[in-house]
């Protein structure tokens, strides 16, 4: 192999390695807005998300599970999240959206008041939330972090607590 060759394959392998390391401070992100919030999950923990559909309420749970829904045969909890934040109910409007989320062993629907956008950070902008936040009755490690994005901020859930079941 002559060295032109050796030195531009060399340039390649440095140019890809230098694109993964990129992408690994990186976090994708899609955000919504919940009350006057935002917050956001991580895409990799989006199922989908769709135009709410009909759901069928279910006996003795909290007040934030609205009831379950069936989506393309799999019957899914559908979790009201200004109500599990304790913020007042809403009627559904033409923005409201389900959110599915899920992970290795669980899945559920959580309605959103609108989805804003999809968001880039970098990990290094991502900060621990402050101690008193996760100490608070009823949040129970809800929050995975705060990013900071130019003049903002946006609260990173944590989707493992959000898909804990307490009912």
């Amino acid at each position: 192999m002559s060295e032109k060759l050796k030195s531009i394959l060399q340039k390649q392998q440095e140019q890809q390695n230098e694109e993964l390391k990129e992408s690994e401070d990186i976090v994708q992100l899609v955000g919504f807005i919940i009350g006057n919030e935002e917050m956001a999950v991580p895409i990799l923990n989006i199922q989908e998300i769709i135009k709410p559909i009909e759901c069928t309420k279910v006996p003795s749970v909290p007040e934030y599970v609205l009831g379950v829904f069936n989506l393309r045969g799999s019957i899914l909890p559908l979790i009201d999240l200004r109500r599990k934040f304790g913020l007042p109910p809403q009627p559904q409007n033409d923005d409201t959206r389900y959110i599915v989320i899920k992970t290795e062993n669980s899945e559920a629907g959580f309605v959103i008041d609108r989805l804003t956008q999809a968001i880039r950070i970098e990990r290094s902008n991502i900060e621990t939330p402050p101690e008193t936040f996760n100490k608070e009755e009823g949040v129970n490690n809800m929050i995975f972090g705060i990013g900071k994005m130019d003049n903002s901020i946006i609260t990173i859930l944590n989707v493992n607590a959000l898909l804990k079941r307490d009912f």
